[in-house]
């Protein structure tokens, strides 16, 4: 229990044992002839001073009674008043604050993933992203969300900003940082909301990748017109899932394994070359990925948006090429670094 808390709590200790001490009071002045909620109500109203007439008709001792309560028994009151008052403000004052931390935090965000939703998709979504060690910033509109999400992941809560709000609104979406954003992940309720999401985004940041969720068949045709790069349909994915399980179960319980199992560390990845990588124009063959790094090249994706399966020793790396890799989370970060650094290490002098 906080200072704040000990103070409230004895302030409302020293309110109860006033308005005890005066229902006790009144009761025996009396003689028994009120009833204990009469002598509660006549403690009341002489404590607040409301002016109500008196409810039991008092004599010389009992106005000497009364006297003495509201002399000693208004200053319990008085202070139970200023603690709950400054209680609440500082409350406030508290939340004003971290509020404000968490916009400095969002503020000094680049490149970073906003989630519009934490629904069952956006938290899944979260969770991956804070696997990898992608920033992002959550979007939703219900508190009792944001707060259930940060509370799953107590020790990485601190890391997860947040904003409150709708995501609809463009205010909103600049507080999250969408002007200087890479991507957008729309998976809010309803496909109407998804929409106008994709709408709002691509017009506050051109450059963005939206990826939307979409559960109406006829929805993602709309979403891909109006901006979104990728629709995923759950809805689709099932039954394709269904159908993987029945005729290919090995290879669907291998990528499960990889990538739900907490404790396997290996993923396929993607990692893009930087504009003027030392490995432009250079053949798989003559760099030193596998060697350096122990990231495997499982697929290619050039500067035309092919992709390349399985490239061989031969295959030409190209400008903006992505290289689809598989390898252990560390190992990746590592193959990250190294080409922003353009490390002279990936590559190979014959």
């Amino acid at each position: 229990m906080d200072n704040h808390q000990q103070r409230l709590l004895k302030a409302l200790t020293a309110l109860a044992i006033a308005v005890t001490v005066g229902t006790l009071g009144f009761w025996a002045i009396e003689g028994g002839e009120a009833t204990l909620f009469d002598c509660f109500y006549m403690t009341i109203i002489t404590l607040s001073t409301v002016g109500y007439g008196e409810v039991i008709p008092l004599d010389v001792p009992g106005r000497v009674f009364s006297a003495v309560l509201i002399i000693f028994g208004m200053g319990s009151l008085i202070y139970f008043g200023s603690t709950l008052l400054a209680f609440w403000v500082e409350f406030d004052l508290r939340g004003v604050r971290r509020r404000k931390r968490m916009q400095n935090t969002i503020d000094r965000l680049a490149g970073h993933i906003v989630v519009c939703g934490v629904g069952v998709t956006g938290h899944q979504v979260m969770r991956e992203l804070l696997e990898s060690q992608t920033p992002f910033v959550i979007v939703e509109i219900d508190q009792e969300k944001i707060t259930h999400v940060r509370e799953m992941h107590t020790g990485a809560a601190e890391a997860i900003p947040y904003v409150h709000g709708d995501a609809t609104e463009d205010w909103v979406l600049k507080q999250a940082g969408i002007e200087r954003a890479s991507g957008v992940v729309a998976a809010l309720r309803n496909d109407k909301d998804n929409l106008y999401l994709i709408l709002s985004a691509r017009q506050l940041n051109p450059a963005l990748r939206i990826v939307a969720r979409a559960m109406e068949k006829d929805a993602p045709p709309k979403m891909l017109r109006a901006g979104a790069d990728r629709v995923v349909a759950p809805n689709l994915l099932g039954g394709t899932r269904i159908a993987s399980e029945m005729i290919r179960p090995d290879v669907v319980e291998f990528l499960d394994v990889m990538l739900r199992d907490r404790e396997q560390n290996t993923r396929i990845e993607q990692v893009s070359l930087p504009p003027g990588s030392a490995l432009v124009g250079r053949r798989l063959a003559d760099t030193r990925i596998r060697q350096n790094t122990d990231v495997l090249v499982i697929a290619l994706r050039d500067d035309r948006g092919l992709f390349i399966y399985n490239p061989g020793p031969e295959t030409v790396l190209t400008e903006g090429a992505t290289l689809i890799v598989l390898g252990a989370r560390d190992s990746v970060i590592k193959l990250r670094d190294s080409l922003e650094r353009e490390e002279a290490g990936l590559v190979h002098h014959p």
